[in-house]
C-alpha cells in the first residue's frame, strides 16, 4: 500500500512538473510573436522596427522563407512557433485555409472596395485579409533591350512573340508564390489547354529560370536577360545599377491583394491581433509608400498617394477579364500546377526553346493552304498539349492530394507513378512535334534546326 502510495503522490508530482513546465512556456510566449513571411529583409525591416518601437514588450522574430517553404513550414513544423503568415501569394492563404491553418480575425476599416481584379481583398470566410494590393508586370533593361533591337513588351502575349527568344527570365512557381499566382491566372482566364499552349511558348523563350523571385530583377539588372516577369515591388532595389530596370504595368495586368493571417496555432493571439492592427494603421500603412517597399495601400486615404492607384482600386479589366479568381481551385491544385510547370515549362525549357524557334521558321516561310502550313498547325498543337487533361485538373480528385517532397526524398507511390505519366505524355508530344516539323521541312533549308533528342 505505501509503495502504491508513494507511486500516485510522484506521479503527482510529475503532472504538477509538467503543468508548471507549459505554463511557464505559455507566459513565456506571451511576450514573444513569430512573423512567417516571404517578403525581403528590404521590406520586412522598416515594419520590424517601427512595431518595435510602438509596442517594445513585444519580441518580434521574422522568419524569412520563399513562399512554398513557408507553407511547408507551416504545415510540417507545428511545434515551431509561429503566430503570422505575411505574403503576396494570395492562393498560398487558401491552401493553408483549406488545411485548417489559419485562425479567423476581424477585417478592420479600411474603405478598400470589397474586390479587385475580382478577386476579394479580404478572405469572404475572415481567415486573412488584404493590407496591401500588388500588380504583376514586367520588369525590363532598356540599354539590354537597345543593344538587342528589341521592344518595350506591353502585354503578356508579347512575351511569347518569337524575338524574345532567350531574353525572358522567370522563377518558378513551385518556388514563387509570385510566379504561382500569375500562371494559375492565365490558366483561369484562357483555360487550361490553351493557358498551357501559351505557357509553352512562352517557356520557350525564357532563358533562365531563378531559383527565387527576387533572382529574376536581379538577372535584368545585371544584364543576364532583357525582360523579366515579376511583382511590382521587387522591379527594382537600392543596390542595383541606376536606370538598370525599369518596371511596365501592361493593360492586361494582374492586381491582387498582398495578405495577412493568423495562424491556428499561435501562442500569442493577442500580439498577432496587435501586429495586424499595426499593419492596417495608418503608420503601417504609410510605410508601403517608402520607395523600397513601393506598394498600394488598402487604407482608401492613402492609397491616392500610390502612382498606380486609379488602376488598382478600378481594375475590372486586365489579365483576369473582370472574372473573379477562383481561389479555392488555385489552392486544390496548388501543387499539380506546381509539378505540371516544373516538368514541362522548366526541365524541358531547351527542348521548347528549340522547337519554338522551329515553328517560328517555319511559320516565316509563309505558305497557307500547304501541306507545310497543316503540319506546322498539328505540330503547334503537340508543343502546347498539357501533360494532364483538363478533366483531371479540377483539384477534386486524387490530384488533390499531390503533396510538395523536398527534392532527394521518395515520393509517394500514387504521385510516383502520377509523374512518370506527366513526363511520358511530355516526352510523346515533343518528340511528335520535332517528327512533324522535321519531314515537313525537309523540302525547305532551315539551317538552325537541330532534332530536340540530338
Amino acid at each position: 500500500m505505501r509503495g502504491s502510495w508513494w507511486s500516485v503522490q510522484l506521479r503527482a508530482l510529475a503532472i504538477l512538473l509538467l503543468w508548471c513546465g507549459a505554463a511557464a512556456a505559455m507566459e513565456a510566449d506571451k511576450g514573444n510573436l513569430t512573423v512567417v513571411t516571404s517578403y525581403p529583409p528590404s521590406f520586412f525591416e522598416p515594419f520590424q522596427k517601427a512595431f518595435s518601437a510602438r509596442e517594445p514588450d513585444i519580441q518580434l522574430t521574422i522568419v524569412q522563407r520563399n513562399t512554398a517553404s513557408a507553407v511547408r513550414f507551416i504545415r510540417e513544423k507545428p511545434d515551431v512557433p509561429a503566430d503570422i503568415f505575411w505574403a503576396s501569394a494570395a492562393d498560398a492563404f487558401e491552401v493553408l485555409k483549406q488545411q485548417g491553418q489559419l485562425r479567423r480575425t476581424a477585417p478592420r476599416p479600411t474603405g478598400a472596395p470589397d474586390t479587385v481584379s475580382g478577386y476579394p481583398v479580404n478572405d469572404p470566410d475572415g481567415f486573412y485579409l488584404g493590407f496591401a494590393l500588388s500588380s504583376y508586370g514586367f520588369v525590363y533593361n532598356p540599354a539590354y533591350l537597345a543593344e538587342n533591337r528589341l521592344p518595350v513588351p506591353r502585354t503578356w502575349s508579347d512575351l511569347t512573340l518569337p524575338i524574345y527568344s532567350g531574353h525572358v527570365g522567370i522563377s518558378a512557381p513551385s518556388r514563387s508564390g509570385t510566379t504561382h499566382l500569375i500562371v494559375e491566372a492565365i490558366l483561369q482566364t484562357y483555360g487550361w489547354d490553351a493557358g498551357w499552349a501559351l505557357l509553352s511558348k512562352l517557356g520557350g523563350n525564357v532563358s533562365t529560370v531563378t531559383a527565387r523571385s527576387f533572382g529574376v530583377a536581379s538577372g535584368v539588372a545585371q544584364r543576364r536577360f532583357g525582360v523579366g516577369i515579376t511583382i511590382d515591388f521587387l522591379g527594382s532595389a537600392p543596390n542595383f545599377p541606376p536606370d538598370s530596370t525599369k518596371f511596365v504595368l501592361p493593360p492586361d495586368t494582374v492586381f491582387v491583394p498582398a495578405s495577412i493571417a493568423i495562424l491556428a496555432r499561435s501562442r500569442n493571439v493577442a500580439a498577432a491581433e496587435r501586429f495586424v492592427d499595426f499593419a492596417l494603421s495608418q503608420e503601417g500603412q504609410e510605410l508601403l509608400l517608402k520607395p523600397e517597399i513601393n506598394r498600394i495601400p488598402v487604407l482608401a486615404k492613402l492609397a491616392a498617394k500610390a502612382d498606380r492607384n486609379s488602376i488598382a482600386l478600378h481594375a475590372g479589366a486586365g489579365l483576369l477579364r473582370g472574372m473573379r479568381f477562383d481561389a479555392n481551385l488555385s489552392a486544390r491544385r496548388y501543387q499539380l500546377v506546381n509539378l505540371v510547370f516544373d516538368e514541362y515549362i522548366v526541365r524541358k525549357r531547351a527542348a521548347l526553346a528549340r522547337l519554338w524557334r522551329q515553328a517560328a521558321e517555319l511559320a516565316a516561310i509563309n505558305d497557307p493552304g500547304s501541306e507545310l502550313s497543316g503540319a506546322l498547325a498539328e505540330a503547334v498543337q503537340y508543343l502546347g498539349r498539357p501533360p494532364v487533361p483538363r478533366e483531371q485538373a479540377t483539384g477534386d480528385n486524387e490530384l488533390a492530394d499531390l503533396s510538395d517532397v523536398p527534392t532527394g526524398l521518395p515520393l509517394p507511390p500514387q504521385q510516383a507513378a502520377f509523374m512518370d505519366a506527366v513526363r511520358t505524355s511530355i516526352e510523346h508530344n515533343l518528340a511528335e512535334a520535332e517528327r512533324i516539323m522535321s519531314q515537313a521541312s525537309s523540302k525547305y533549308t532551315l539551317p538552325g534546326f537541330k532534332p530536340w533528342r540530338q
